[in-house]
């Protein structure tokens, strides 16, 4: 809570903090919305593909997507939904690529998470989440060759991809051309089903920055306030030209890989250790805590998610998808299909 005793440079920074808190907490609700009515409707069969959920990682995905400027950009996680839409991404987008809309920025031909706009920094997902760093890489060392200074580049990856080689080719060529990149690691201890403990000997993910010389920090992924002051401070670090940065977020995904998914695997007593707290919980807790919001007014935000979601979901609804006897099915890179062009 701020005092009257604060410095004016204090009081400021405490001012744009809470303000910056609010925001990201809203991007999470909406992102938790969001995911629940997208698995609403792929048990009702109107999504066909899969469905990721993001619950349990929201916080860390929205301080990520807040902490970036226009310019930036962005590599998301398959559970990035709340960085997404903190990065620009509107709910309209989402469910038009969910739902195959020919008017999504994919124009229906790929579903549910690969959606992005490159010339927007906001990148559409490769599966194989470790070979994105790579891609970020060469985004950054592009503009480096064109004389672009002042942008960075995140990459969200989770604590499988940590054990490819192409987290391993790009973390390192990353460092050795000082690349104001920010690497994002969720270690939810699941890749998809496979342990932590089955992936890796070290004795945490944040060693691994070190054998490359990547300054790391290591956070609790279920606290809103620690992401928000852990990923900016990185991301500030790789602006002023420190070099990569690397976090490494303790979490715990709190649903299935999918919505297929009953994550039956998932050790009950992680699930009732800290790490399983919800952030979304955590966050509102912190909310009411210091008078920022009260539970009307939660109330209310939570409506007004519900209603924009809604409206979005009945507006796509009416959309049509491609249509496969007048669409010229040709390879994304040419010129009919590149972006932007009509």
């Amino acid at each position: 809570m701020l005092q009257t005793v604060l410095e004016p440079q204090t009081a400021e920074k405490a001012a744009l903090f809470r303000e910056t808190y609010l925001a990201a907490y809203r991007f999470m609700l909406l992102a938790r919305l969001l995911d629940d009515k997208f698995a609403a409707l792929w048990r009702s069969g109107r999504i066909h593909g899969g469905v990721f959920l993001g619950r349990g990682q929201e916080a860390l995905s929205a301080a990520t997507g807040i902490s970036l400027k226009k310019g930036d950009v962005f590599a998301p996680l398959i559970r990035d939904a709340a960085g997404r839409l903190a990065f620009g991404e509107t709910v309209l987008d989402a469910a038009r690529t969910y739902l195959g809309s020919a008017r999504g920025p994919m124009g229906g031909r790929d579903g549910n998470v690969h959606r992005g706009k490159p010339k927007e920094g906001y990148l559409p997902m490769i599966s194989h989440l470790g070979a994105m760093i790579s891609v970020v890489n060469g985004i950054l060392l592009a503009r480096r060759f064109k004389n672009h200074a002042g942008t960075v580049g995140a990459a969200s990856i989770g604590d499988g991809a940590t054990s490819t080689g192409a987290f391993h080719e790009a973390l390192n060529q990353a460092a050795v051309e000082k690349l104001p990149l920010v690497l994002v690691v969720a270690n939810n201890h699941y890749a998809y089903s496979t342990p932590i403990s089955r992936q890796f000997a070290c004795r945490d993910l944040a060693d691994k920055a070190a054998g490359y010389g990547v300054e790391v920090d290591s956070m609790d992924g279920t606290d809103l306030n620690a992401c928000l002051e852990t990923v900016g401070q990185a991301v500030d670090r790789a602006r002023a030209g420190r070099g990569p940065q690397m976090v490494v977020a303790t979490l715990l995904r709190l649903c299935g890989h999918g919505e297929h998914d009953d994550a039956g695997y998932i050790d009950p007593e992680l699930k009732k250790s800290p790490v399983g707290r919800d952030c979304q919980k955590v966050a509102e807790d912190y909310l009411i805590r210091q008078k920022w919001a009260d539970p009307a007014t939660l109330a209310t935000w939570r409506t007004e998610a519900v209603h924009k979601i809604e409206e979005a979901i009945a507006q796509v609804q009416r959309e049509p998808g491609p249509d496969p006897f007048t669409e010229e099915w040709r390879a994304i890179s040419t010129q009919r299909l590149n972006e932007g062009h009509e």
